[in-house]
């Protein structure tokens, strides 16, 4: 495992759709692995493979409702809503409000090959999706108002 460095905006990559995960191989499970100690070291709660440099349908979140591995995520509803504070790893030192989903259901492989439906709510609701915009070239400025610096 490694720490990977963590890519700034307004680098390009960031602003690039993500490919499909074809097959989930020992490379995959490296770059999980990279990711999830890249996550920790940095003390974030999500992290996607574009965020490390990888054009890939990856990302990880992990919250007080546990831990998440998501390959080739799918957004299959959301309901509700709520409006909060967002930052992002790419974005350091800059916050804003961000209007989302209040709960979703996202369907996405884990590294076990195996099909998930994951259904959450809140906070874990919020970084699903801000992960997932990741993989769709969004950051999360482009959705902010009020953004404001540390």
């Amino acid at each position: 495992m490694a720490i990977r460095i963590i890519v700034k905006d307004p680098d390009p990559v960031l602003h690039k759709r993500c490919r499909e995960v074809e097959v989930i191989d020992d490379k995959v499970i490296t770059l999980l692995d990279d990711m999830i100690e890249t996550l920790h070291a940095a003390n974030g709660a999500g992290l996607a493979a574009p965020q490390v440099g990888i054009l890939k349908r990856i990302c990880i979140v992990e919250t007080e409702d546990g831990f998440f591995e998501l390959i080739n995520p799918v957004l299959k509803s959301g309901k509700g809503t709520q409006t909060g504070v967002e930052g992002c790893l790419s974005v350091p030192g800059k916050y804003g409000k961000v209007s989302r989903f209040n709960e979703v259901k996202v369907e996405a492989f884990a590294r076990d090959g195996k099909k998930y439906l994951y259904k959450v709510k809140g906070f874990t609701a919020r970084a699903f999706q801000h992960e997932m915009d990741h993989l769709d070239g969004i950051v999360y400025t482009s959705k902010a108002t009020d953004m404001q610096d540390d």
